[in-house]
């Protein structure tokens, strides 16, 4: 019999939240930048040193961000692996008996129970509780390094978009033409991470535009309000 192989789009979770969250971050928060300092009347070189420093803070800090969140919740998950191997080592009869009802409470008929949990005992029984207990799997368990990576370059490649923008458009036409340009750069975004999860692209790309559009927005009228060059 040909086995049947699937690769469900779950597997991309870890990657997926963090190029997301990252790339969105990148263009909203330049563009923002950009706009906020264009609106209070600051020249061209002063937008393009306020969005250059902050494509560098800003993809510094998502990486420390994302590795410091992370590395916690994998502190956690090491945390309780090591736990439950002291209880499995400590006291392997009640370790049985929690399978067994884990089980149980799925629908599986109590004897059947016992025996898959005894058998799933002698084959791997830490991976067996960290999956079926713990719920942590390859699949969701914290990657910090990989996370803080991927945030990292999907900021800067979010945040180059309004920078290119700033750089090639006159002058006059920079507020209007951030705005419009990040606004579809967003869409964009929301409509490709929607599809590469597997989703429906309509409202994750309202979510996106509409956050982006109020955050700039707000920039927008800060820097008008105050009026100062930076």
């Amino acid at each position: 019999m040909r086995p049947h192989r699937e690769q469900h789009l779950v597997s991309r979770i870890g990657w997926l939240r963090a190029a997301v969250l990252g790339a969105n971050d990148g263009i909203v928060s330049t563009a923002s930048l950009i706009i906020g300092v264009a609106a209070s009347g600051s020249d061209r070189s002063a937008l393009m040193v306020a969005g250059v420093a902050g494509l560098v803070a800003g993809a510094m800090s998502m990486a420390a961000g994302e590795y410091v969140s992370v590395s916690s919740q994998a502190d956690t998950e090491h945390s309780d692996l090591a736990r439950e191997h002291n209880e499995l080592a400590t006291v392997p009869e009640a370790e049985l008996n929690e399978l067994t009802a884990i089980y149980v409470s799925r629908g599986v008929d109590p004897a059947t129970a016992r025996t898959v949990a005894e058998q799933m005992t002698a084959f791997d029984a830490l991976k067996t509780h960290a999956r079926d207990e713990l719920h942590i799997t390859e699949v969701t368990t914290a990657r910090p390094v990989t996370a803080a990576f991927t945030s990292a370059a999907t900021f800067t490649a979010g945040a180059m978009l309004p920078l290119v923008l700033a750089a090639a458009l006159p002058a006059s036409m920079i507020v209007p033409g951030e705005a419009t340009g990040s606004i579809l750069f967003l869409g964009l975004l929301g409509a490709v991470g929607a599809i590469t999860g597997g989703a429906k692209p309509w409202k994750p790309v309202a979510r996106v535009v509409f956050w982006g559009a109020l955050a700039m927005a707000l920039t927008a009228g800060i820097g008008r309000l105050f009026g100062t060059t930076v």
